[in-house]
């Protein structure tokens, strides 16, 4: 009797219905460079004696230079960290690059945040179909107790969290929410006064965060934008970035479309160079611009939140002329969808933006500067409220 043929592309849609978690697997090549694979096809195998699994490809370049090493560790990566996955998925040479790392018990490099990591040395190799089933004997690990997972499903990145911690907030987001329970009276001034939607936002596990609101919003949006996500992605989020370093610059291009070209990677870096310059950000009016904002409500609602996100960066990355614009006096008044001002801590890292969206006129150059400067002495006071009450 024949064997049925199944259909690779039904396979893999229906085993997407399956979530499982991310891990890097890293080892040490034979000339003591660290190498490293993402995967999503770690298992554990047996309690006694302790032994886990993977299946890397057996045309696996990464895999193939980890073969001489007698040890490996499995890095199970935190939900916030979707740009290491990226990272260690691609195939140039250099994926340790600007990556905190240091020693496993074996030797191993073990990357520095991650929600867990196993330490093993090499049992056995043996092959599986198109790929190789890694058997590896656990020597160490150990867990975080505050770090969630990052999930693959259905083709998209994603956190799971427990029902049991669904009604405990994020601590983080508490802090954030407190802060702008501080800075409503400002808020709500602002928005009388300029006439526009002001809105306060946090980034939270490498998305945007409306958590605090005044004014009335566009009518295609609904009714409040507070509580709307959307994925930090090129050229959203500048603001964030600008100050924040070369690991968090690397990390937000890394959530780009992978296939950015050289030329597109120079321009997103130099929106950040005007941003840093002007210390403040503009993003011009379009059709698109107001088809990002109904993906984020989308996006916000759960519905095809994978789908929505990779909508929201390709509708980001078709006008990144609409964002830091190089100097909006030269085409004369311009239609203004957003600016934003940092809220700084005491550190001077950015804590969260005050934006005012949806503004009525047309502005020159100098009136978006005006603008922007009145949103600063506005986010100064919110920013001294915050000191005071030590959020």
């Amino acid at each position: 009797m024949s064997k049925p043929k199944i259909d690779a592309q039904r396979f893999r849609g229906v085993l997407g219905n399956f979530p499982t978690g991310v891990a890097v697997i890293t080892a040490l090549d034979d000339r003591g460079e660290p190498a490293g694979m993402a995967i999503g096809s770690f298992v554990s195998v047996s309690l006694d004696p302790p032994l886990v699994g993977f299946y890397p490809t057996r045309d696996s370049r990464s895999f193939a230079r980890m073969r001489s090493s007698a040890s490996f560790c499995v890095n199970i990566i935190g939900a916030h960290q979707e740009h290491l996955c990226r990272a260690f998925a691609g195939r140039h040479e250099d994926k340790f690059a600007g990556v905190d790392w240091d020693s496993a018990p074996s030797g191993a490099p073990r990357l520095s945040g991650v929600a867990a990591w196993i330490d093993c040395d090499f049992e056995a190799v043996t092959e599986a179909g198109d790929h190789f089933h890694v058997l590896g004997r656990v020597r160490d690990l150990d867990a975080s107790p505050t770090t969630l997972p990052l999930v693959f499903f259905q083709g998209g990145y994603g956190r799971f969290a427990p029902a049991s911690m669904v009604a405990i907030p994020d601590p983080e987001v508490i802090g954030y929410l407190q802060h702008a329970d501080l800075a409503r009276s400002e808020i709500e001034l602002l928005a009388g006064e300029l006439d526009a939607e002001i809105l306060a936002t946090a980034a939270v596990d490498d998305q945007l965060v409306v958590i605090a609101g005044a004014g009335v919003p566009a009518s295609e949006v609904g009714r409040t934008r507070v509580g709307q996500r959307s994925p930090m992605v090129p050229p959203l989020g500048t603001l964030f970035v600008a100050g924040a370093g070369p690991e968090a610059e690397r990390a937000w291009l890394d959530r780009a479309d992978p296939s950015l070209s050289a030329e597109q990677v120079r321009h997103y870096r130099e929106m950040l160079d005007r941003v840093r310059a002007r210390g403040w950000s503009v993003t011009l009016a379009s059709p698109t611009q107001v088809a990002l904002e109904l993906a984020y409500h989308s996006y916000s609602r759960g519905r095809s939140t994978h789908d929505n996100s990779e909508r929201i960066r390709a509708l980001a990355a078709s006008v990144p002329d609409h964002y830091e614009p190089a100097d909006p006096e030269l085409a004369g008044p311009v239609d203004v969808r957003m600016i934003s001002v940092p809220i700084t801590d005491e550190t001077g890292r950015v804590r969260m933006l005050l934006s005012a969206w949806g503004l009525a006129e047309p502005l020159t150059g100098s009136e978006i500067q005006q603008v922007a400067e009145r949103l600063k002495a506005s986010a100064t006071r919110i920013e001294a409220l915050g000191a005071r009450s030590g959020g």
